[in-house]
């Protein structure tokens, strides 16, 4: 953070220093309404001589600061590359501001505690008009003063709505994000939350996560909403290269987005694709990983015709060599094109992606034997994956999406679209450690997959009065489908273990075929109404959406049963401000997941169980002081699911997660900033079938999940940050019988960036060490009970030029 500030005696302000995480942010939130007062207008500033020369914007406007005696703090990556005509002469201190600023598309505000601070003017996307018939689509949220963390996010089929007036528990993180955390995949960047936990193996060919206690991305359908929509993002692995923002929503979510293909039920991630900005972009940005993957990112962006309303954005990367794992390789390479209409009434885009990512020896997770206690974790770089490996993914997506404004009050709306995925891959299936001493079993196989989805929907939103009540109603209908293939042929197994790993001859193994193993068809009907009193400081949504499930499963030997279903979930939600800086929400929501069909092993084979309804209750408190955001949060959710006991599947287990999340991000003190939260979980299985398990902790569900991440501009060099971060997990089990868990684990990240010119040019320069101190942990474990390894300590190197 940049600061200048008067050469005089200016406000005192303490930070107190205590032992616990929340301690320090409500103490420092204390020292930051010490610093309240109201700001003198620029304006009421008498005119002065100035001589400031031509160059860098952010030199110029801290002279500037000094020379009229206003205390200006600023985020550097705001300036990065912005260039200022200087100033020479007596002026008005508000003229002098504006020559000073010219068309950079810069602004400076006033924050509520007599400081100023810069912020961008709408450049992420041209300026929409919001009237009655509610948010656009188009009209992104805005961010804080870091640009790092957005104000908002999309909720499903409610549009984008500010952080303060959702009845939910939201995080949203921006490219400015992406970029300073060299976060590759989304992967990558949502280890920052604590809600979040990545289950996916590092190293490996697919990306997974428990939210709030719940997996998310673990079967073959991709979960990730795509601009709002399920269906279209990739199916094992989402790039960050195209996207603006990834936003969570915690919690289940299948009035505003849905049934989520896979059935998850703990969160929804949404990624924003690109847009093209007001202002021209040519961005290219190299990077470098441990061992020797080398890489480089294209972004292009530019307007065109009258009033600059059509638009396009290109994205393109390529990344190659060898990773910091032991006989892997990985080649990407993504190429995404965004065009896009801004009308005055009709708005219209097109999302075009195309990715592939291909590994020599990817890493596979492990699991456990039964009785045997989980040896100690080796190191990340030690890999039992053989050098013959391979795994090819293949995906390509697309989506159009429009509104059109009918009145000022009513605006219709679409979306269609869809992806296709391929994955080839010969490798040793998922290994078993099946002593103490490491030693692993597995069956090699080659493997095929194919998916191909397909999503439409329509719909109206409104804006009326009815007295003293505003309404934003939206009604959709929706459709998803998706059609599965697959095949595999194993082989003989092959033996090694965790920590000398053991080299084995390739098998002689033929391509299988990949004949249809499965299609499915969502389709549904929703209607929602936000009623808002007060001058919006009282708002309630009330929802209901009716989904129909319908699933028909193929097996060349038998025949299996079909599937059809129909279930309505609700949504109630209700936002309360009573003072200006702080909102109460409640919500009651319901998440909708298939239900099962009993197997042939029990004595009711193939009998058809209902969609399986999970429940959540959630209160909390939002804070939002210019500076400062925090949301504290407390929720249940209960989710039912099927079981075999004694030779009879039914619906008998249940399992609930309690929990409390504090999530906060913003600055603590002048030019430094903190990211992080704590999530507390009571997971319990509170109905089963094994009577012993009942009470037990749920797989995967670890009791403390904290993060932390800070950065600090140095006030000794201009353009330079300093960053570090640190994960905490506690213990997760890895059976239901609780006999089996992983240790608790921590890995810290530091890191720096440099913001410069060179050649003119704008220029940053990124280093971070993950896992610097080199610890071998058990990362996480997916539902199914096979756990990770932890990442080895990688060095990740990059620079941005903008031409």
């Amino acid at each position: 953070m940049l600061v200048a500030r008067p050469l005089r005696p200016d406000r005192p302000s303490k930070l107190v220093i205590r032992s616990v995480l929340l301690s320090l942010a409500l103490s420092t939130v204390t020292g930051a309404f010490a610093w309240a007062a109201v700001p003198a207008p620029l304006a009421a500033i008498a005119p002065r001589a100035y001589d400031i020369a031509p160059g860098p914007l952010g030199p110029a406007l801290s002279s500037f600061a000094i020379a009229v005696g206003i205390a200006l703090s600023f985020q550097p990556s705001i300036t990065e590359g912005l260039v200022s005509p200087g100033l020479s002469g007596t002026y008005p201190t508000a003229q002098a501001l504006t020559r000073l600023l010219g068309d950079s598309g810069v602004e400076m505000i006033a924050r509520d505690d007599g400081s100023y601070t810069l912020v961008l003017r709408q450049v992420s996307l041209p300026e929409i008009n919001v009237d009655a018939a509610g948010r656009r689509s188009t009209d992104l949220p805005s961010t804080d003063s870091s640009g790092q963390v957005a104000r908002g996010a999309r909720l499903g089929l409610l549009g984008n709505d500010e952080v303060m007036d959702a009845p939910f528990s939201v995080s949203s993180y921006t490219s400015t994000m992406i970029k300073d955390q060299q976060a590759v995949t989304v992967g990558d960047l949502l280890e920052r939350d604590s809600s979040v936990r990545a289950t996916g193996q590092t190293g490996g060919i697919v990306d997974s996560f428990f939210i709030r206690g719940f997996p998310l991305g673990e079967g073959n359908l991709g979960e990730l909403a795509f601009d709002g929509v399920y269906g279209v993002a990739s199916n094992y692995r989402v790039f960050t290269d195209y996207a603006e923002r990834i936003e969570l929503v915690k919690g289940p979510a299948a009035l505003l987005y849905g049934m989520s293909p896979n059935s998850a039920v703990g969160g929804v991630i949404n990624v924003v694709p690109k847009r093209a900005l007001d202002e021209d972009l040519t961005r290219f940005t190299s990077r470098y990983a441990t061992d020797s993957q080398l890489g480089g990112h294209l972004d292009v962006s530019r307007r065109f015709g009258e009033e600059r309303r059509f638009g396009i954005r290109f994205n393109g990367s390529l990344q190659q060599g060898d990773t910091t794992i032991d006989k892997q390789s990985r080649n990407v390479g993504t190429g995404a094109i965004s065009l896009d209409y801004q009308g005055d009434r009709l708005r219209t885009s097109l999302d075009l992606i195309n990715q592939e990512e291909a590994f020599d020896a990817a890493s596979r997770p492990f699991r456990i034997a039964p009785g045997v206690q989980i040896p100690s974790a080796a190191n990340g770089r030690t890999s039992v994956s053989q050098d013959w490996g391979r795994s090819q993914a293949r995906d390509k997506s697309a989506l159009l999406s429009g509104e059109y404004d009918l009145s000022d009050q009513l605006t219709v709306f679409a979306h269609a679209g869809g992806g296709k995925s391929e994955v080839e891959r010969m490798s040793d299936q998922t290994p078993t450690i099946i002593n103490a001493a490491g030693d692993t079993s597995s069956d090699p196989g080659y493997y095929q997959f194919k998916v191909q989805r397909y999503t439409v929907d329509a719909g109206a939103r409104l804006g009326f009065d009815t007295g003293p009540v505003s309404h934003r109603a939206v009604l959709q209908v929706s459709r998803y489908r998706d059609e599965l293939s697959r095949g595999i042929i194993s082989g003989p197994a092959v033996l090694s273990n965790i920590y000398h790993p053991i080299d084995q001859p390739r098998p002689n193994l033929a391509e299988p075929n990949t004949p249809k193993v499965s299609e499915s068809e969502l389709s549904g009907v929703a209607l929602a109404d936000t009623l808002s009193v007060l001058d919006e400081r009282l708002q309630v949504t009330l929802g209901l959406r009716r989904q129909n499930i319908q699933s028909d499963n193929y097996n060349l030997a038998v025949t299996t049963p079909s599937y059809d279903k129909s279930k309505t979930t609700p949504l109630f939600g209700i936002v309360a401000k009573p003072w200006e800086h702080v909102a109460l929400y409640y919500n009651y929501i319901e998440g909708l997941s298939k239900g099962d069909i009993a197997p042939s092993a029990a004595t009711n084979a193939e009998e058809v169980f209902s969609p399986y309804i999970s429940r959540q209750q959630e209160i909390g408190v939002k804070l939002d002081y210019d500076r400062f955001m925090a949301t504290l949060a407390l929720f249940q959710i209960k989710k039912p699911s099927g079981e075999l006991s004694n030779g009879v599947f039914s619906v008998q287990a249940q399992q609930r997660n309690r929990g409390m999340e504090l999530n906060l991000s913003g600055e603590i003190a002048r030019g430094t900033r903190l990211l992080g939260g704590v999530t507390l979980l009571d997971g319990e299985l509170t109905r089963t079938g094994v009577a012993a398990n009942r009470g037990n902790t749920p797989v995967g569900v670890p009791k403390v999940q904290a993060n932390l991440w800070a950065e600090w501009d140095t006030p000794g060099i201009d353009g330079l940050t300093l960053t570090s971060g640190a994960i905490y997990t506690a213990r997760q089990y890895v059976d239901q019988a609780n006999t089996q868990a992983l240790d608790a684990w921590t890995r810290f990240d530091v890191g720096a960036r440099y913001a410069t010119r060179i050649a003119e040019r704008p220029t940053t320069f990124r280093a971070t060490v993950q896992n610097v101190l080199d610890r071998a942990y058990w990362s996480g474990v997916a539902s199914y009970g096979a756990f990770s390894q932890g990442a080895p300590r990688t060095l990740l190197l990059s620079a941005t030029v903008d031409f």
